[in-house]
């Protein structure tokens, strides 16, 4: 955990807070040189950086990543394993290699993938005889075996899911978390016998990543369908959790849950004996999330200070930093900082405290506000005398004097206050953005205002690659982002607002990453 080598158990200081001066750094020169408002991709590039999030690493388009946010990722991990295994999904593990054979059995899957493919082609200084693949994602690595494995009725359904890493060898604009050539992800990948078992878990997993989203990182998502033109390459339907960035104007896939339908089924014979002794092809789903959820949480909350870690995800919610003044009790107000960590962490909170004496309280409350930490409680003199400590909130900077007698409790209300700030603040930044629009002028405004556009749609592919070519400049071509699932009303007559033809659904449509 950050912070933790850090920490001394038992500091020593004379009582007059005496002794040999140790050169105490004072400078708060931590700041950002870049701001979220001003210039949205180097204070990004900044803020990953400094709150220890990632470090760039020698190969384009991979990273590091640090303990502080793989401690995010663990959250979430322990969240989501814990409700998958109630849907009685199982944990696996398949190799990282693919055979091209086995690769280019599903046409329309592979070309949907083939760019983004990394290939081995020698061992040592000896060209292999046949490259072998690195996965990109598994259904073509997993499903030879579903083969094998399912037999008759009995054998379904079969649900596997794996926590592993894949690789992209995406070659435009990587960003940390965001688009790089290899993340952390989990993929779920399930067999059932009919259609309305598959159709439903699409849906359960998809509220998980909801869950995921709005509970524990306070990013709200829309849920909705992608467009046949955005659906997973060789799938039945995708569904999506879809963000947006206010800062950007850009919506952002969030996590995709797919029904395959039976192609995979009739490309791998994925088939079974039914109840009345026929053969039947399987119905198919495949799902995942990844480490751009933390990329998406630190678009969404950081400042111009740093990270803004919401609590639910933080390794440390709160940080107890020790403000001795001259000829102060210094040793009796380490040992209540001491005792503040051991009473909070004793009630499960995840709490932590720097003594580094040779760094100042400014700086620290600067190293500290860097990293997102949600909540800061100061010790000094004035509030050992009151029995009491100063809780400074990293959200927006409010400072409460909270009593020692209460503290547990004071601390736990303000961390789920904190949490529901999150997400009240940023649903009201992304709901100012989106706007509803009838016309194609009153689109291309909107675009032009960086928004989140809901349009009435004919749900025509030529029409929405017409949308592309005609939106098409140095910030990136308009595309559908979603239809919602909660769809509102259309009034009878409404238009297409790019056709002029008759409507079928409410769209969400923009730029995105």
């Amino acid at each position: 955990m950050a912070g933790g080598r850090e920490k001394e158990k038992k500091p020593k200081a004379s009582a007059s807070g005496g002794g040999k001066k140790k050169e105490v750094k004072k400078e708060t020169g931590l700041g950002l040189s870049h701001k979220k408002d001003e210039n949205f991709g180097e204070w990004y590039s900044e803020v990953v950086v400094n709150g220890e999030m990632i470090e760039y690493y020698d190969i384009s388009g991979c990273y590091i990543i640090r303990p502080w946010a793989i401690s995010i990722w663990e959250t979430m991990q322990k969240f989501f394993d814990e409700e998958i295994k109630k849907m009685k999904i199982q944990n696996c593990y398949f190799p990282l290699f693919v055979s091209p054979t086995v690769l280019q059995k599903e046409k329309d899957h592979i070309e949907g993938f083939a760019p983004e493919v990394a290939w081995v082609t020698k061992s040592g200084e000896t060209d292999l005889e046949i490259p072998i693949a690195i996965r990109p994602t598994s259904e073509t690595v997993m499903y030879p075996y579903y083969s094998k494995w399912i037999r008759g009725h009995r054998d379904l359904p079969l649900k596997l899911n794996q926590w592993c890493n894949v690789v992209r060898w995406e070659f435009s604009n990587p960003t940390p978390f965001i688009r790089s050539r290899e993340f952390l992800w989990q993929e779920g990948h399930t067999a059932f016998a009919t259609k309305s078992e598959a159709d439903e878990e699409v849906l359960e997993i998809l509220e998980l990543y909801r869950r995921i989203y709005e509970e524990f990182l306070a990013v709200p998502v829309i849920k909705g369908k992608k467009s046949e033109l955005e659906k997973f390459a060789g799938g039945l339907y995708t569904t999506t959790v879809e963000a947006f960035i206010p800062n950007t104007g850009r919506g952002i896939q969030g996590a995709t849950s797919h029904c395959l339908g039976q192609n995979f089924s009739k490309m791998f014979d994925i088939t079974f004996e039914n109840e009345k002794g026929e053969k039947a092809m399987a119905w198919q789903n495949s799902w995942a999330y990844t480490t751009r959820t933390i990329g998406v949480m630190v678009m969404v909350h950081g400042d111009d200070k740093g990270l803004v870690v919401p609590p639910k995800v933080a390794s440390v919610q709160v940080i107890v930093i020790p403000v001795p003044y001259k000829d102060a009790d210094t040793q009796g107000i380490f040992d209540a900082c001491n005792a503040t960590v051991e009473t909070l962490s004793e009630a499960g909170i995840r709490a932590d405290a720097d003594f580094r004496d040779n760094y100042s309280p400014g700086w620290k409350y600067s190293h500290w506000e860097m990293k997102g930490v949600p909540l800061r409680i100061e010790i000094g003199p004035k509030d050992l005398a009151n029995n009491q400590v100063r809780a400074v909130r990293r959200d927006n900077g409010a400072k409460i004097d909270l009593p020692r007698g209460s503290l547990v409790e004071r601390v736990k209300e303000l961390l789920d206050e904190i949490q529901q700030s999150l997400f009240v603040a940023a649903k009201q930044k992304r709901d100012a953005c989106i706007q509803v629009v009838k016309t194609w002028d009153e689109f291309v405004e909107a675009l032009g205002q960086r928004k989140m556009i809901l349009a009435p749609w004919c749900d025509e592919e030529e029409v929405e690659k017409d949308v592309k070519a005609r939106t098409k400049g140095e910030m990136g071509a308009a595309k559908t982002l979603c239809s919602p699932m909660e769809q509102p009303e259309i009034p009878e007559g409404t238009k297409c607002f790019a056709s002029g033809k008759p409507a079928k659904k409410w769209t969400y449509w923009g730029r995105s990453y």
